[in-house]
């Protein structure tokens, strides 16, 4: 595994005092539920980490003893089958929450998609945190709730659709996503691979290839410089997502 670096301060190398107070994504992580004068006892157990593109943060089987916020880039979480096939489980994004874990080791690896910066917490800290402040804890809970909504989404995804079904379901996830977060929900940035949406969805990467270039012909979409997908005919879209 490679190292995942702490980030330096403009000046001397060193992490900055207090990077809760100045982090422009706050309001969208777990750390939006404290004010400002709560936010320095999470300054004084965060790091602040920047890990390049295709790293691993943490494994599957290692012991969980880290948290981490996503501030920057793109995170997808897979688990190794018995065969040696990958099944992305999800892809998390600036605002998520990794690490979050019932049990003492962690039940998947993470990995960064893009490079990534990262809010880096001792889970034995933050679990201390969590209880001396119940509204970060219920903010934690309405995250992981989220989450499991999505993975029910993930089932529906894998057990009952098409290949088309799955492609453009998983593109309108994406934009509903940025809706949700107050973002431009289209065109949709997909930084990751096409192999890596094909262990998402349960497809071939060939499979997943044809799909974008059916779609991009018959006019549904486009496919943009810098990863972005414009969804050009929604209606169309959320038609074919249902089935029609």
């Amino acid at each position: 595994m490679a190292p995942i670096s702490i980030a330096p301060s403009a000046r001397n190398g060193e992490v900055e005092n207090n990077p809760c107070s100045a982090c422009p994504v706050r309001e969208l992580t777990v750390c939006g539920a404290l004010d400002e004068g709560e936010l320095s006892k999470l300054s004084e157990i965060v790091r602040v980490r920047r890990v390049g593109a295709h790293q691993t943060i943490f494994s599957e089987g290692e012991a969980a003893d880290s948290v981490y916020n996503v501030t920057a880039g793109t995170v997808k979480l897979y688990k190794l089958l018995p065969d040696g096939r990958r099944q992305i489980t999800g892809f998390l994004f600036t605002g998520d929450y990794i690490g979050l874990s019932m049990h003492e080791r962690y039940a998947y690896t993470a990995e960064t998609v893009t490079s990534a910066s990262l809010c880096h917490f001792q889970r034995r800290q933050m679990d201390a945190l969590l209880k001396e402040h119940p509204k970060l804890q219920q903010r934690l809970f309405n995250m992981a709730s989220n989450e499991l909504e999505a993975a029910q989404d993930q089932m529906l995804l894998l057990g009952r659709k098409t290949a088309k079904e799955k492609v453009v379901s998983f593109l309108l996830a994406m934009s509903a996503r940025l809706a949700r977060r107050g973002q431009k929900e289209n065109p949709v940035p997909v930084p990751m691979s096409r192999s890596d949406i094909a262990d998402y969805l349960g497809l071939t990467t060939e499979t997943v290839s044809r799909t974008f270039t059916a779609l991009k012909s018959h006019g549904a979409i486009r496919l943009l410089e810098g990863n972005k997908v414009d969804l050009v005919d929604r209606q169309r879209l959320q038609d074919l997502a249902e089935g029609g």
